[in-house]
């Protein structure tokens, strides 16, 4: 089973090495990880997403929480929170092949940010779901790269996060 993480700490140098550490010695893995500045500048949110089941979810977040520069950590159920992730997809597009790549792209509402002799670069915004559907789809032209953010969450309505909001 999938699960969202938001983990705030504080916006220290170390604090990632930490956490992955943390991740390591455990054996656990991290499937997808970003982080960035919060709305206040001394904390940072990292969106961590992991598998496994509940006991692995409960001893990951008891982990976390022991950790000095954690301040908070939160699991976001899928029904709760909306997630999104940006890939950049550089498909092989020859002159026969570029036009229906630009439909596939427009369907996905997805948007070709370069032009090449031979590729086009796609940026591609949405749930795992969407991704998935147009990577497949672009697959059968030749995925010659293929870069992702990560996955960023956010609980849904007026539901935030716990702790270093100010």
């Amino acid at each position: 089973m999938r699960h969202i993480l938001a983990v705030l700490v504080d916006n220290k140098p170390g604090v990632l090495a930490r956490v992955s550490g943390l991740f390591s010695r455990r054996g656990f893995n991290i499937e997808s990880l970003a982080v960035g500045t919060a709305e206040n500048p001394e904390i940072s949110r990292m969106t961590i997403v992991v598998r496994g089941d509940d006991r692995v979810l409960a001893q990951v977040m008891s982990q976390l929480g022991k950790l000095i520069d954690v301040i908070s950590v939160s699991d976001l159920p899928s029904s709760e929170s909306v997630d999104r992730e940006l890939v950049l997809i550089k498909v092989a597009a020859d002159a026969g092949t570029r036009s229906e790549i630009m439909q596939i792209a427009n369907i996905f509402r997805a948007k070709i940010i370069d032009v090449g002799a031979e590729t086009l670069i796609i940026e591609v915004t949405g749930d795992e779901g969407k991704v998935k559907a147009i990577e497949d789809m672009l697959a059968r032209f030749g995925i010659k790269e293929l870069v992702r953010t990560g996955i960023i969450a956010m609980n849904r309505g007026t539901k935030m996060v716990k702790g270093g909001y100010t």
